[in-house]
């Protein structure tokens, strides 16, 4: 016999598992129903697609010889790589997404959207779109191919690429580096004309999307534009999308490479005008190698840039700072005439009017002595005197030499006579043509010296330069060279950037 308490705990334990045998067997039910729509989806899906692609003829377009197939386009950008200004050219890789209904196509077997895959693509018709400025295009293939076919009920069919595009696009580099470029993606129809074909924005202007997380190193994207037209040729009438996107190029890395070595270049070659101006070889070298430099970056910008027949922005800069660089050099070299070119050349002159001179000054000199000594042989003195020729001490000397002389003034001037007597009238006339003879080839002598002394006087005087000269050039310099480049830069400033 059981108590109550056990005859309670039985009840419990049989109730429990009653309980669990319908449990399980609901979920028996439950798995089978979810195997069986499972295996029914799958089969109706795999009966749907053999269905559409059974007799489908991709060599016609959706409705031949009706409307023409109105096709759709969206763009997603993901990257534009590299804008290049030596090839005139732009790299983009997007997501390029083309939609357009097939009658063919359209199921109502099941109400879901059928993502088939990539390979499906090789059986259905496709539009034949090309990009007209296209360089080399590829179709990202890792690890399958990137492409993507998407069918709707209706018919719809979405086909989306992944793709990286190299187009052209032709810039004007008149204003470079502070320019804004103008470049486009033309998209259109190879074969279909527009009465086979019509492509569309699809979405309008946010048909195109990701630029606002686009980060370009050089460049900003400034301005969006998307156009739909038509473009007539020979064979017919195509339509065509052109994707417009203006671009401002950033001017902070030629600031630092370019603008800012050429200024400090420039104003490097200002140094010269405080060194001295006998400084020859600082002078002359600094000035070459400021002119150097400033020839190195410009070859090295022409061979980042193609070669273009007009100047650009930047080489009217260059071209400006070379010019300033040149000046500083070609100041040392006025300097340098004046200082030591200016002087030797009149010196050159004046020698060869004193070797003109001097031929005819002996003769005239010999002349003037004759005249001046009398019918005794006694010399005249006061026009020697008067034309400096004979110094005081050399009267005093001749003085001094001549003894037992008397100085007598009459209208003639000064004369040196010796007194007649003891050697008799012979000795006394002998006596007297030998001091006059003597007298005169000393006097001579003097004369030719002190002109020498003259000459040689005169000579150092023209070899030394009037230094004020040369000192005001460099001081006018420092002054006109900073102003005149102050004024350059605002107005190349001012123009390009305005």
């Amino acid at each position: 016999m059981l108590g109550p308490q056990e005859d309670k705990l039985c009840g419990i334990v049989s109730a429990l598992t009653v309980l669990s045998s319908i449990c399980f067997v609901q979920c028996d039910l439950n798995c089978l129903s979810y195997s069986s729509s499972t295996g029914t989806g799958i089969s109706v899906a795999k009966s749907t697609v053999d269905k559409l692609l059974k007799g489908y003829d991709i060599r016609l377009r959706p409705d031949f010889g009706g409307p023409p197939v109105i096709v759709g386009m969206s763009i997603n950008i993901a990257s534009i790589d590299s804008i290049s200004e030596v090839n005139m050219d732009y790299t983009i890789t997007m997501y390029f997404q083309q939609s357009w209904r097939d009658k063919r196509l359209a199921y109502a077997e099941m109400a879901l959207n059928l993502t088939l895959d990539n390979r499906v693509a090789d059986q259905l018709w496709l539009p034949d779109t090309y990009f007209l400025n296209d360089k080399k295009s590829f179709l990202h293939g890792v690890t399958v191919k990137n492409r993507m076919i998407r069918l709707h009920p209706d018919g719809t069919v979405l086909y989306g690429l992944r793709i990286t595009t190299t187009a052209a696009c032709m810039m004007d580099l008149r204003r470079y580096p502070l320019d804004e470029q103008n470049c486009t993606l033309e998209i259109e129809s190879y074969g279909y004309t527009t009465d086979d074909i019509v492509f569309f924005w699809q979405g309008g202007d946010n048909a195109v999307t990701g630029v606002d997380k686009l980060e370009l190193p050089q460049f900003s994207i400034v301005e969006l534009r998307l156009v739909s037209r038509e473009v007539r040729f020979t064979t017919g009438s195509y339509p065509r999308l052109s994707l417009s996107f203006r671009i401002k190029r950033n001017i902070g890395y030629f600031i630092l490479q370019t603008y800012m070595p050429s200024i400090l270049i420039t104003i490097l070659s200002w140094v010269s005008f405080w060194i001295n101006y006998d400084a020859s070889a600082a002078r002359v070298a600094l000035g070459v190698t400021t002119v150097l430099t400033m020839t190195t970056i410009n070859t090295h910008l022409r061979e980042t840039l193609p070669k273009i027949p007009y100047v650009k922005a930047i080489d009217v800069y260059l071209m400006g700072c070379f010019v300033f660089v040149f000046l500083a050099l070609l100041e040392y070299a006025f300097v340098n005439y004046v200082f030591f070119g200016r002087g030797p050349q009149q010196q050159k002159k004046i020698n060869e009017r004193l070797n003109k001179a001097n031929n005819e000054r002996p003769r005239y000199e010999d002349k003037r002595l004759r005249e001046q000594v009398d019918a005794y042989g006694n010399i005249l003195l006061t026009t020697l005197e008067m034309n400096n020729e004979v110094m005081p001490s050399d009267v005093g000397g001749s003085m001094s030499d001549s003894r037992n002389s008397v100085l007598s003034f009459d209208s003639s001037g000064v004369q040196f006579r010796k007194p007649a007597g003891g050697g008799g009238a012979g000795g006394a006339s002998s006596s007297r043509d030998g001091f006059g003879h003597h007298s005169l080839d000393r006097s001579a002598m003097r004369a030719r010296a002190n002109c020498r002394l003259r000459r040689r006087s005169s000579k150092l005087k023209l070899k030394i330069p009037n230094l004020t000269d040369v000192s005001t050039i460099d001081k006018w310099s420092r002054v006109i060279f900073p102003i005149t480049f102050g004024f350059f830069n605002l107005i190349y400033w001012l123009y390009y950037v305005n």
